[in-house]
């Protein structure tokens, strides 16, 4: 096992180097012919630089280099040292981080972060690491929060630095830490919520240790900003099936730190009115949907309003008015997580209408459409989106029905689109004809008289203008009256 010693130096390594010979791979080619010039800049000065991070266990992985990522190195070089080396390779150099040590610059439109090796220790009640710097890599891979992420590839001469067995883990599909999971997780309380990413993303099961240790430490959450736990949500969304994640955010209660609307809909199943569990149905929803940010949050939150409505009658369990009670959980969720105001209302608009589809038993009249259209705005496709998702019923007959009423409003939409404006429901008059046609300026009127034609709009189409300001005429002599 790999310890570690007063000096930061370690004595012993679990997976000895892989040095790749004269054969290089070819999925590294390309990562090591764009670093070769910054790479021998450091051998020129006798310093090492090894790759770190995710794009080492992407490699292995055999995916190919993103064009537009960011490339993430270590070195034994300190922060003033790695600015004397780049200059005048690099075409711009930033050092907002260079307390932490830490060196970005950017070269041929690709961004680098270059990171003196750390020791870091985080102190318990802080956010922020005390950046302790060490002149071996090994130390600074030992502070990585998982074993698949503590592998560095040295530099030109490519060598796997491997101490914690991290490609051998990938392999089998194992999540570790690389030390104990309560040192790692005491020092960013973040790797917590990060460990239900690769749980999901790249289907890793966790090791029991690190199970139980989120599960006695998940509080530790609450010094984690607001802003970074979303932006672990948001990763953790778009993977292609979060499910596995998410039930691994309620199961060790790490969810309850920052959604704890999600465990409240882990309610009872009720076997005599066949009540489903409200939280497998959630997590189902999200798991079929696109993997698109927005209408995986819709999905994730659209039923958060079940549990306070939630009612059991003669007709079985109701949840009366959950939508409109779900949006308003959403915003208020939503604004705890510091989310933008546009992702607010897009989310908090998706969860109110994802019911709307099922106020129409009756068919798809062409005032319907239109009001449908009009409520959905540019979110007309999510919302479609999310109500096909929603139906997760294993009644065959129910499934394909709820399919066949989509399918026909779908064709619905796109009948009266190819006749009318949908996208840009709009009364046949402007306030200005309006104020014109009736020698009155602008007011409150004005947006009354707009209402009004709005209205007549969406029950009929397009009347055009001649027919509008008689009927604007009609309404302003009721309105008299």
């Amino acid at each position: 096992m790999t310890r570690s010693v007063p000096n930061g130096q370690f004595v012993t390594r679990r997976t000895p180097p892989v040095a790749f010979g004269p054969v290089i791979p070819d999925r590294l080619r390309p990562i090591l012919d764009e670093t070769a010039p910054l790479a021998e800049r450091f051998r020129a000065d006798a310093k090492r630089v090894y790759l770190v991070g995710g794009i080492v266990r992407d490699l292995l992985l055999g995916h190919d280099l993103v064009p537009d990522s960011d490339i993430d190195l270590t070195t034994d070089a300190r922060p003033a040292d790695v600015k004397r080396i780049i200059s005048g390779w690099a075409d711009a150099v930033w050092t907002p981080g260079e307390r932490f040590g830490t060196i970005g610059c950017e070269k041929d439109g690709r961004t680098y972060e270059i990171t003196t090796h750390r020791a870091e220790v985080y102190v318990p009640d802080s956010r922020k690491p005390s950046v302790v710097y060490a002149d071996a890599v090994e130390a600074d891979l030992s502070r990585r929060d998982f074993t698949v992420n503590a592998m560095a590839l040295a530099l030109p001469d490519p060598e796997l630095i491997d101490p914690f067995g991290g490609a051998a883990d990938l392999a089998a599909g194992v999540l570790r830490t690389p030390l104990a999971p309560e040192v790692s997780f005491t020092d960013d309380p973040l790797r917590m919520l990060r460990a239900a990413r690769f749980i999901a993303g790249y289907g890793l099961v966790p090791q029991p240790a690190l199970v139980e240790a989120v599960g006695r430490l998940h509080e530790r959450l609450e010094i984690v900003s607001p802003e970074r736990i979303r932006g672990e949500l948001d990763k953790l969304l778009v993977v292609v099936d979060p499910s596995p994640g998410l039930w691994f955010l309620v199961d060790t209660g790490l969810v309850d730190g920052f959604l704890p609307e999600l465990t409240a809909m882990q309610l009872e199943q009720d076997p005599i009115h066949r009540h489903k569990d409200v939280l497998a149905h959630t997590i189902a929803v999200v798991a079929n949907t696109r993997a698109e940010r927005i209408v995986r949050l819709a999905a994730l939150l659209h039923d958060v309003g079940k549990p306070r409505t939630r009612a059991i009658g003669d007709n079985g369990v109701s949840f009366h008015h959950h939508e409109v009670v779900g949006a308003r959980m959403a915003r208020d969720r939503m604004r705890a997580l510091k989310y933008s105001n546009d992702d607010i209302e897009k989310v908090t608009k998706l969860v109110y209408l994802h019911l709307r589809f099922h106020t129409y038993q009756m068919g798809w009249t062409d005032s319907a459409v239109r009001r449908f259209v009009r409520d959905a705005g540019p979110l007309l496709s999510d919302l479609i989106e999310l109500t096909r998702c929603d139906c997760t019923t294993r009644n065959v007959r129910k499934a394909q029905t709820l399919s066949l009423r989509m399918d026909e409003l779908e064709a619905r939409i796109a009948e009266l689109e190819a006749e009318e404006e949908l996208k840009a429901i709009r009364p046949d008059l402007d306030g200005q004809q309006i104020m014109d046609h009736l020698g009155i300026g602008p007011g409150r009127v004005i947006g009354d008289a707009l209402d009004a034609l709005l209205e007549i709009r969406l029950d009929e189409g397009p009347i055009g203008e001649d027919e509008a300001f008689r009927r604007l005429d009609a309404w302003w002599a009721a309105r008299a009256d």
